[in-house]
């Protein structure tokens, strides 16, 4: 139960971000692109989208931190197994959970040290230059998404020890279209 609502509360950041950022832009493209025409200059020129860009940067480096950790757990984040899917299974598995936990470890190292240094942050009154956000909010994001991706690591260690099975993403699977596998397939 705690798992999914993590799952859907992962999804649904990345999705809100996603989707922000590119409404966000879209605005501030028509805005200086409209502030060219004298029809609409004198309405558009007063609003001050200064804020957009720095904005837009910081969703989408909150939403690769997230997605980082997704892609972990739905099997598309990268990865290079054409070696390791060639050794025999004991030496396979052991390969898989080795690589699994230098990645959990690597994350929770770079999660504990981004904690260390958003703490150090709080203490300061830095704040960003155009948004004027607390920076350390906009760091945030390190030890969240740090510490969810090792998370995740840890969660396909564990299955993969117990089923053997990784997380494999189908590219040619549209999510919410269920496909006949017995159907004949069409004679070109």
């Amino acid at each position: 139960m705690l798992l999914r609502i993590l799952d859907r509360l992962e999804e649904i950041i990345i999705a809100s971000l996603m989707a922000a950022a590119t409404l966000l832009i879209f605005v501030a493209v028509l805005h200086r692109y409209g502030t060219g025409i004298p029809l609409l200059y004198p309405i558009l020129f007063p609003i001050n989208l200064t804020w957009a860009q720095e904005l837009c940067i910081y969703m989408f480096v909150w939403m690769a931190k997230f997605g980082a950790a997704y892609g972990v757990r739905t099997g598309i984040h990268v990865g290079v197994d054409v070696l390791v899917n060639q050794l025999n299974p004991p030496a396979r598995r052991i390969t898989v959970l080795f690589s699994l936990f230098c990645g959990a470890l690597f994350t929770f190292v770079i999660g504990t040290m981004g904690a260390k240094f958003v703490f150090e942050l709080y203490g300061t009154d830095q704040v960003s230059p155009d948004l004027e956000l607390p920076r350390w909010i906009v760091f945030l994001c390190i030890p969240l998404g740090s510490y969810l991706m090792c998370f995740r690591f840890l969660q396909v260690g564990w299955k993969f020890w117990r089923t053997g099975e990784l997380p494999h993403h189908d590219a040619a699977q549209v999510e919410g279209i269920e496909t006949d596998v017995s159907a004949p397939k069409a004679v070109r």
